[in-house]
């Protein structure tokens, strides 16, 4: 990362890679959310939370790739574990609002040291739902969210409507294979899709080792570097099994892994 993205997402929270990973991989995590759908008929494709990567050795390879840690050390250190992950993929026309909130008021993160990187699985665009941003909120405290039950949505919860001034909204058009990263205090939401198009995205939340995570409610990997001592357990990597899992390039090394 240069120093000016840096400087970027310190002043307004937010900050865009482009290309970060290959189109080969992308068409995976496109094959991967196809699977995903086939294997959990009973799931909103918005809904796709940690507890299924914990046993998925193609989700723990994405984020684990060596590109997406390399951007996420930037901003938390070189000792970088995964908090937890979430694909938020909105089917054409049906697919669900976000509403306005801040990550980290939902998080159990003693301190609240995180990065979150956006990864576009598919082009994302204003008339599919892309992620929305108020730039520089990250500098205001963390606030509670209410439920909300009025509108169709993905979290069920949402800021007070006095603490956000959406005039200042911008749009985060990315291409598939980019990422954006955003700081746990900005206030983000998006838009339902309806577009003809789907909208497909992975939150990946990284930490530093030194973070405790203070309840089970993630998928916990130790990725590069070091554990804290009595900080934090993580998970074995997964293993491929053929016939259980998603094939994928490389899975033979994640058999006995």
């Amino acid at each position: 990362m240069t120093q000016g993205l840096k400087e970027s997402y310190e002043r307004d929270g937010y900050v865009i890679v482009r290309k970060a990973i290959d189109q080969d991989l992308v068409h995976e995590a496109q094959a991967h959310v196809r699977w995903l759908i086939e294997k959990n008929p009973e799931t909103r494709p918005e809904q796709f939370h940690a507890e299924l990567a914990r046993q998925d050795p193609f989700w723990v390879r994405l984020v684990s790739d060596n590109r997406l840690v390399d951007v996420a050390a930037q901003f938390v250190g070189e000792n970088v574990a995964l908090f937890a992950t979430h694909y938020i993929c909105k089917p054409p026309r049906t697919g669900q609002a976000v509403l306005w909130h801040q990550d980290g008021s939902y998080w159990p993160l003693d301190p609240m040291e995180v990065v979150t990187l956006w990864l576009a699985v598919s082009d994302s665009t204003p008339e599919n739902g892309c992620m929305r941003v108020i730039p520089a909120t990250h500098h205001m405290a963390l606030k509670d969210v209410e439920a909300r039950t009025d509108v169709d949505n993905v979290l069920g919860s949402a800021l007070r409507p006095e603490l956000v001034d959406d005039s200042r909204a911008i749009d985060i058009v990315l291409k598939a294979g980019d990422v954006s990263i955003h700081h746990p205090n900005l206030i983000h939401g998006s838009e339902a899709n309806h577009s003809p198009d789907w909208r497909m995205g992975l939150t990946i939340r990284y930490i530093p080792t030194s973070t405790r995570i203070t309840k089970d409610v993630g998928a916990p990997f130790l990725l590069r570097g070091r554990a804290v001592p009595g900080v934090n357990t993580y998970l074995p990597r997964p293993r491929f099994t053929p016939g259980i899992h998603m094939p994928f390039r490389g899975s033979e090394k994640w058999m006995n892994s």
